[in-house]
């Protein structure tokens, strides 16, 4: 039917009622969705007629009003409006008729809801959309109108929804709200609804996806990590577990992991994201004691990111190391003499490893010392590796020794290191020379030997032999004369010792001739020791014979001790005070030498040529003198020390031998001394150098004119080797 259709309606018995009204319209406007047989309008009415009339007039009417009346229910959506046609037609013929417009309009009625152009949508987003962010649009038709049809949107629930989406409740354009996370909520289900003005309301279902961005790190957490890594661990020893964790998702959320650090250890996988640390090298402790490992693990996203995290591993000491000594070996030099208790060398050693691993202790373990007698000699502390002597060392019984020292941990089991110490005692000065030859006579007296009255200059007529214990300078030897009975007749060789004759014997010259030797040392300072050498001019030994015997035998040394003490006594008693200097006065009165007399005056001077009894008091260089005086004999003379500068014997001792020339009585004693010991020094290398040359062609007429008894020994020819020396006695000499 079209909009406007048309319907006739034929009433043949109203045409003479309303022919003058064919040209009007009548309109009706009904609702839609009226009940069947429902009346749409009364005609008779509507046209202007009364039943009465219509009853009059003879025409049949139904028995209610002529109504129209609804046959189906109308839709003013299918059709908004009906126009019908009602014709009259009259029972005449030829017929005649009458026609009027209905018009019928059909007014709306809410019954349509309104419609949304899909059930479901769906929508993308990315996360991290700004506020605001237009997310889509819904849209809703309702058929209806007017007010039926006016649409408002709303959410059907607003729990999350609320927070996250806004909503335009007049054009269903929804929109972000908050900030949208992929790793809180990867999809979100919103329910719009859409209602009319009349109340009818309908709903559609909006599912939004959120697509993940890259924008969380992967994180990395340790869920284990061993409390002891051992220096020894085995390689592959799992030292720490851990996981890493990417909220996103995708390549976003693949995860690698890496060690940057160069350290003994790698990364194993062990399950999905789960990762073992495991020992890659060899650990040392003493090299690094603790690694900082960074373990970074990173995403595949665009742009990747990563995150990284680290961990201390310390590491525990084992005892792995021996004691290592500073030194391959040690060697000290000790001088000695040393103060026993005294510290004489240190060792050292040092362990790399910690507490008692590295705590080291010394000790002696072996030595080329015999075992019973090491620990009298050498000590060692066990904490500071100091080596201490326990007794003052001799050079002259024990020149070197060794030791073997160690070094032990505390460690289990103990780790030990050795190393040779070599002690080398060094010599000091402490033993004088000792002279070999000429020897002491049975009695404690000098003995002789004999010189060739013809003997020539350079002539070898003995030789002083002399060792010294000691050793290097301290051994080595010089030998002086200190005294001789005729300056210049014998030449004492400096290094050699040997005596030869410096000239040849005169008528004036004695034949009995007396040579005080001074044999020192090279030490600082110097030792000596003396020899008294006798030599008689003789061709032949009982020739000799009667000059020895004439010297008297010397004076008991006891009957002289307890003359003194008799002496001694006497001066305490007052009574015998007078006798005793009446007796000293009487005896010193016998004696009939003046040169006696003069020994014991200031300005003493001697004349040379005497003759010293054979045997006489010693003393000890430098510190004491002794007086020999012979007690039947005028003949006195005295024998000088090599003297240091502080130890000059005082003037009234000085001789007035040749070889001195100033008078000691004004002048400086050490100045006298000096000088005159010097002029007879040079006297000495001058006759050494002359004999020297002469040597050769004496040496064969000295064989021929030698007594048998002679006392030059046959190795006296040649230069002397200084023997390893025992301990010497202190210097001695006469006067």
């Amino acid at each position: 039917m079209s909009h406007f259709g048309q319907r006739q309606v034929l009433f043949p018995f109203l045409l003479p009622l309303f022919c003058g009204g064919l040209s009007e319209q009548i309109r009706y406007s009904i609702p839609e969705e009226m009940a069947k047989g429902s009346v749409v309008g009364n005609l008779a009415k509507d046209l202007g007629l009364h039943v009465e009339d219509l009853l009059n007039r003879n025409l049949r009417i139904s028995k209610n009003a002529p109504e129209l009346i609804l046959e189906k229910p109308l839709d003013r959506e299918h059709q908004s409006s009906h126009l019908l046609v009602l014709t009259a037609m009259d029972g005449g013929d030829p017929v005649q008729s009458g026609t009027i417009q209905i018009k019928i309009e059909v007014t709306d009625a809410n019954d349509n809801a309104p419609v949304f152009s899909q059930d479901v949508y769906k929508v993308s987003l990315p996360e991290n959309l700004p506020s605001g962010t237009s997310v889509l649009k819904v849209t809703a038709i309702d058929q209806d109108e007017g007010i039926n049809a006016e649409i408002t949107y709303s959410f059907k629930t607003l729990r999350d929804i609320g927070n996250m989406f806004i909503l335009d409740h007049q054009s269903g354009e929804i929109k972000s709200k908050g900030p949208i996370d992929f790793e809180i909520s990867r999809s979100y289900t919103i329910n719009i609804e859409a209602k009319d003005g009349g109340g009818m309301a309908t709903e559609c279902k909006i599912i939004v996806e959120i697509l993940d961005e890259n924008d969380n790190a992967p994180e990395v957490i340790f869920t284990s990590v061993s409390s002891s890594i051992t220096e020894d661990t085995e390689h592959g020893m799992v030292i720490a577990l851990f996981k890493t964790h990417d909220k996103d998702s995708g390549e976003n959320g693949e995860v690698t992991c890496l060690i940057k650090e160069k350290v003994p250890f790698k990364i194993e996988s062990s399950a999905n994201n789960y990762y073992k640390l495991v020992t890659d090298g060899a650990l040392d402790r003493e090299k690094t004691s603790s690694y900082n490992v960074t373990i970074t693990a990173t995403d595949r996203g665009k742009p990747p990111l990563s995150s990284s995290s680290s961990i201390t591993l310390h590491i525990t000491d084992v005892n792995d190391n021996a004691p290592v000594f500073q030194q391959a070996s040690y060697v000290v030099h000790v001088a000695e003499n040393n103060p026993p208790g005294a510290s004489i060398a240190q060792v050292s050693a040092s362990d790399p490893d910690l507490g008692p691993n590295g705590r080291v202790s010394y000790s002696i373990v072996a030595s080329d010392l015999e075992p019973r007698a090491l620990a009298s000699y050498v000590s060692v502390s066990a904490q500071s590796g100091v080596v201490f002597a326990q007794r003052a060392f001799d050079h002259e019984q024990l020149r070197a020794f060794e030791l073997t020292l160690q070094a032990r941990d505390q460690g289990s089991p103990a780790l030990s290191a050795n190393v040779s110490l070599r002690v080398l005692v060094g010599d000091r000065n402490d033993n004088a020379p000792r002279v070999l030859y000429p020897a002491l006579g049975p009695d404690g007296s000098a003995l002789f030997d004999t010189v060739p009255r013809a003997a020539q200059p350079g002539y070898l007529v003995t030789k002083v032999v002399a060792v010294d214990a000691d050793s290097g300078h301290n051994a080595w030897l010089s030998y002086h004369v200190l005294q001789a009975s005729e300056p210049g007749l014998f030449s004492l060789g400096l290094r050699t010792g040997e005596v030869r004759t410096a000239r040849a014997l005169g008528d004036r010259d004695a034949a009995r001739q007396r040579l005080l030797v001074a044999v020192r040392d090279g030490g600082q300072p110097p030792l000596s020791a003396t020899a008294t050498l006798l030599l008689v001019f003789a061709d032949s030994l009982q020739e000799a014979l009667p000059d020895v015997s004439e010297r008297q035998a010397p004076a008991d040394p006891q009957a002289e001790l307890q003359f003194y003490l008799v002496v001694a006594l006497a001066l305490i008693s007052v009574l015998f005070l007078l006798a005793v200097i009446l007796a000293v006065a009487l005896r010193l009165g016998r004696s009939s030498s003046p040169t006696t007399w003069g020994c014991l005056r200031p300005g003493l001077c001697v004349k040379s040529g005497p003759v010293v009894p054979p045997n006489c008091s010693e003393g000890t260089l430098p510190y004491s003198y002794n007086l020999c005086i012979a007690s039947q004999s005028a003949k006195t003379e005295f024998n000088f020390p090599n003297l240091k500068p502080e130890m000059v014997p005082p003037r009234d001792l000085l001789c007035d031998d040749p070889s001195m020339d100033g008078c000691v009585n004004n002048e400086d004693p050490q100045l006298v001394y000096e000088s005159a010991f010097a002029s007879h020094r040079e006297r000495e290398r001058e006759a050494e150098t002359q004999a020297e040359g002469e040597a050769g062609s004496m040496q064969g007429a000295q064989s021929g004119t030698r007594s048998p008894d002679s006392r030059i020994a046959p190795w006296a020819k040649g230069r002397h080797k200084t023997a390893e020396p025992p301990r010497a006695h202190p210097e001695t000499f006469c006067i």
